[in-house]
């Protein structure tokens, strides 16, 4: 049985092999990007499924960021791992994420269908935000800006998301199921400026904006206005409260709390995540 991980380059890959002690195949589109993740790899794309090594029996962590051919590349390589008799698909979504909903939550939605529909035993990874985005929302004024309100979010270190894959990916495959992730606690994302601003020994603060201010300050931050509307909206609907609940997934599949954002902030490397 061999453990396939796509996305392997991103931070959840990356602390996934590591959770596995390199036992892992990874798929890489560059050779060179195989070089440094202490795993054997090999060279594929996603929007090749038959690329893809998956063999019977096999497990797939299947993981990307998002592109514009995200979905139609992971409902082929879901049909590929169905048609492989793969044992398994882990893969992760965002919690919430519904086929009709905005940005990242209507194309995750869209994929945990098909894979539902599969066939294939699944596992639906559905965390909240990734802490290590948020210093890199910071701005050179000290300023996160966003259109949350008083809304609390339950951050999640995404290596915690990584351990709860590898404990998946290794036990006896169980029912399918979906996971909801999140950190041990939800801040506010004023609480979360106070956070930011004693790791990084400066003033931060959040800076809260209506949703129409909102959509204007991310097009003018480069996103086209569409997306920039999207960004505003959806941030606007996990401020009502739907992303402030915690959950205790971490602890009951891995057996250990998941990481504060204090901790993460006292053991953070990078400034942002990719998934």
């Amino acid at each position: 049985m061999t453990i396939v991980v796509t996305g392997a380059t991103g931070t959840i890959g990356r602390a996934l092999i590591a959770e596995l002690g390199g036992a892992a195949l990874a798929l890489v589109r560059r050779p060179e990007q195989g070089a440094d993740l202490g795993c054997a790899y090999v060279v594929g794309d996603l929007e090749r499924p038959e690329s893809v090594p998956i063999e019977p029996g096999d497990r797939l962590f299947l993981n990307s960021s998002i592109w514009p051919g995200f979905v139609a590349a992971h409902r082929a390589v879901i049909d590929h791992a169905a048609a492989r008799g793969a044992a398994q698909v882990v893969t992760v979504s965002v919690r919430g994420a519904t086929p009709d909903g905005l940005l990242a939550s209507g194309l995750h939605g869209q994929v945990d269908d098909h894979l539902r529909a599969s066939g294939v035993p699944w596992s639906i990874l559905a965390p909240v935000g990734f802490m290590q985005n948020l210093p890199g929302d910071v701005d050179e004024e000290g300023r996160i800006f966003g259109s949350y309100g008083p809304g609390p979010v339950g951050y999640i270190d995404a290596r915690d998301v990584a351990a709860v894959a590898a404990a998946l990916l290794t036990r006896p495959v169980g029912d399918d199921a979906t996971y909801e992730l999140t950190g041990p606690s939800a801040p506010t994302h004023d609480e979360i400026a106070a956070e930011l601003a004693r790791a990084l020994g400066r003033p931060v603060r959040y800076v809260d904006l209506p949703v129409e201010e909102g959509a204007g300050h991310f097009a003018k931050r480069g996103l086209p206005a569409p997306a920039a509307r999207d960004l505003a909206l959806l941030m606007a609907q996990v401020g009502d409260g739907r992303w402030a609940t915690t959950t205790t997934t971490v602890a009951d599949v891995v057996g250990r709390p998941p990481r504060s954002l204090r901790e993460f902030l006292e053991q953070a490397e990078s400034p942002t995540a990719r998934r």
